[in-house]
């Protein structure tokens, strides 16, 4: 097996253990943050959650405390594929990696519902930065906002312009 090949390992999730670890962390999250009205909130708490557990499942998969850059441009690609995502690098360098989707893992149920979004944020952003040591995550194109396809931007130094709109992550 090619060391940086996601696509080959064995790892213990599915896009049905990934939807209920989802469902039960919002709904620990709703427990716990009683009276927060936005659903954004929500799915950050959450998200973050679900990028921690998806790092440590890599990280045990390719037996390494901290993912190379080319493991985790293929671990983005894989994680959504593996939740029936379609997501593909446009680019990737040492200032940014650019990821285009075809295919929502929620499907339909995405429409109108940009805040479901922020799990592609908060995954993606606790991954890169927790073996990069910070991402900013701009989502530009998005199904959930009627776009054809997503466009998602990880830019991966501190110094970038802070024009720039994103969420910014750092490792912890």
């Amino acid at each position: 097996m090619e060391r940086n090949d996601a696509s080959r390992l064995d790892l213990d999730f599915d896009k049905d253990k990934f939807l209920r670890n989802l469902l039960r962390e919002l709904s620990g999250t709703l427990e716990d943050v009683v009276g927060a009205e936005e659903a954004s909130g929500f799915i950050s708490i959450g998200g973050q959650r679900l990028g921690e557990w998806l790092n440590k499942e890599y990280r045990q998969g390719f037996n390494t405390d901290t993912l190379n850059f080319k493991q985790l441009c293929n671990t983005l690609v894989d994680l959504k594929r593996r939740i029936d995502g379609d997501f593909y690098i446009i680019s990737a360098d040492n200032e940014k990696i650019v990821l285009g989707n075809r295919r929502c893992p929620f499907g339909k149920k995405v429409l109108g519902r940009p805040s479901l979004c922020m799990m592609t944020s908060n995954v993606f952003g606790a991954i890169t930065a927790e073996n990069l040591g910070y991402a900013k995550v701009s989502l530009e194109e998005t199904i959930a906002r009627g776009n054809r396809e997503c466009r998602v931007v990880l830019y991966l130094n501190l110094d970038n312009d802070i024009t720039i709109e994103g969420r910014e992550y750092f490792k912890t």
